[in-house]
């Protein structure tokens, strides 16, 4: 009797794949599979059978497989996907087919109970591919500045065919209208940090020393890092995002056709405001926060103004200032390089733009931190009283 089943389905023509939900006498729902669910029936079909099978999921039921004509792993595992990896509580299915979900729980089974394995190495193949990205970035940007003093020596032989007014609107832009910002964070800086040494001072009766806690603290370290940190947010950014726009509008392509340097004429102007304007920029910043100082001194200790800022040149060495204005100069060039650098390498897409300029910041930021921590170990014993 079986025999003749098989023959007669044998016989009859095959149909395509087909998803069916209907509702039995009973009030049950059954879903209903039918025709052929093997990989050359399903290969143009895949799409449409995930959609019905996922909607006819929905809901609990039974579901009825024993219309199907033709099946394979590839219809199985489709199925069994829909299911959740599990069977469902009522199932009807071919005796013949029953080899292939039986394959798809047993991958299940070996899949939840294997082991598993954590490489010992994981961690170090981490970290050398780490060293290996921070490498090839340094490598290219050191590139980028050998690129830069050949452009630089070339300007000395011509200096009147080159982009000045490119550098002084770099200045402008970074310099000029940075000046309000950088004043309002230093002033406040100055106010905190006067205030929290005030009350500690007080306690030891040594109210004198507030002068040299805030020369030295500003004009040495506070005042050049928190101004390098305000340009790489803002200028460091826009000189990313500008350079990727080009990127994507093909402008650094025409360039190239056109035989101009991208270097000598966008990227050397950016890096000589920047190094010019930043350095103005801390002398600025410290000047403000120490006015800050100054206020927030006189509140809390009841020193005059005259009495704080004629203390300042014997409590604060002249190399201090020298120090400061030097790091505003290396601060200035590492931010410039770091963000030229990640704006060319932004691809001609939105999504490249968006990641570029975030990690020039984030790069510029770091990049700051780290060089004004190896310049206070290399300093750390000069500009003493």
């Amino acid at each position: 009797m079986a025999r003749m089943q098989m023959q007669q389905a044998a016989s009859m023509p095959i149909r395509n794949p087909d998803v069916q939900v209907t509702v039995a006498g009973d009030g049950e729902r059954v879903i209903r599979l039918s025709g052929a669910w093997d990989i050359r029936a399903l290969e143009s079909h895949a799409r449409t059978l995930q959609v019905a099978l996922r909607d006819a999921a929905g809901s609990d039921g039974a579901w009825d497989l024993s219309q199907i004509q033709r099946l394979d792993h590839i219809g199985a595992m489709l199925v069994w996907r829909v299911w959740g990896r599990c069977r469902p509580g009522r199932l009807q299915l071919r005796r013949e087919h029953e080899i292939f979900f039986g394959a798809c729980e047993g991958t299940a089974r070996a899949i939840a109970s294997s082991p598993k394995r954590t490489d010992p190495l994981a961690l170090l193949v981490t970290l050398g591919r780490g060293v290996s990205v921070v490498t090839a970035h340094a490598l290219e940007m050191l590139e980028l500045f050998g690129q830069l003093l050949i452009d630089a020596a070339a300007v000395a032989r011509q200096p009147l065919l080159r982009p000045w007014r490119e550098f002084s609107a770099g200045v402008y832009r970074i310099g000029a209208q940075a000046l309000a910002i950088t004043a309002l964070v230093g002033f406040l800086i100055g106010v905190v940090l006067s205030y929290l040494s005030a009350e500690q001072l007080r306690l030891v009766g040594a109210d004198v020393f507030i002068v040299n806690i805030l020369g030295i603290g500003i004009i040495r370290e506070l005042g050049p890092v928190v101004c390098s940190i305000l340009v790489a947010g803002r200028s460091g950014s826009a000189i990313t995002a500008q350079l990727g726009v080009m990127r994507v509008t093909e402008e650094l392509d025409a360039l190239s056709v056109m035989g101009i340097s991208r270097t000598l004429r966008l990227i050397l102007p950016k890096v000589a405001a920047i190094a010019v304007a930043l350095p103005l920029l801390v002398l600025w910043t410290s000047g403000v926060a120490l006015v800050g100082g100054a206020v927030s001194a006189s509140a809390e200790l009841g020193m005059s103004f005259q009495q704080f800022f004629s203390a300042l040149p014997t409590a604060v060495p002249q190399f201090n200032l020298l120090l400061g204005v030097g790091k505003g100069v290396i601060f200035g060039v590492l931010i410039a390089l770091i963000a030229c650098h990640f704006g060319l390498r932004i691809q001609p897409n939105t999504e490249s733009l968006a990641q570029g300029t975030t990690r020039s910041v984030v790069a510029s930021i770091t990049a700051v931190i780290i060089a004004d921590a190896m310049l206070a170990v290399i300093f750390s014993n000069v500009g003493w009283n």
